[in-house]
């Protein structure tokens, strides 16, 4: 007699993954590109030194992993370099509190938030730290 294993890879549940995405975005540091080392010619040292936060996946060939020679060092030089499952970007996003036209940013003036709500739509982040105006109205209606 014998038996059969089959296995298979399974996605963890959505709450999960985005638990988790959560957490490195809360988590993300911004970084600069480094070329400095193929600029001198030291391409062993980029080799060995990139391995950890290389752009590519760690399963691609030598070849190709290396390519582009350059390394994600922290912008801030007191910050560690970021890990291989680190989530980082290269500029900080626009302020989207104040009103841009260029980059169709609306802003956030005159909108209606949430006082109770310590959400997206509450009123200390939609007003980013100016204040707001509290109104109450009574609206009358009749019954149809």
């Amino acid at each position: 007699s014998c038996t059969v294993k089959t296995c298979w890879m399974r996605l963890p549940n959505f709450r999960a993954v985005g638990d988790n995405l959560k957490d490195r975005f809360d988590g993300a540091s911004r970084v600069m590109v480094s070329n400095s080392d193929r600029m001198r010619g030291n391409s062993n040292a980029i080799i060995s030194n990139s391995a950890s936060n290389s752009v590519h996946g760690h399963r691609e060939g030598l070849g190709r992993r290396h390519r582009y020679n350059f390394q994600l060092k922290p912008y801030n030089p007191e910050h560690k370099p970021p890990g291989p499952k680190d989530l980082v970007y290269l500029e900080p996003s626009p302020p989207f509190c104040e009103k841009n036209p260029k980059l169709g940013i609306l802003g956030t003036h005159g909108r209606q938030c949430n006082d109770t709500s310590i959400g997206v739509d509450g009123c200390d982040l939609m007003c980013c730290g100016r204040g707001y105006k509290t109104q109450e109205v009574t609206l009358i209606e009749r019954c149809a």
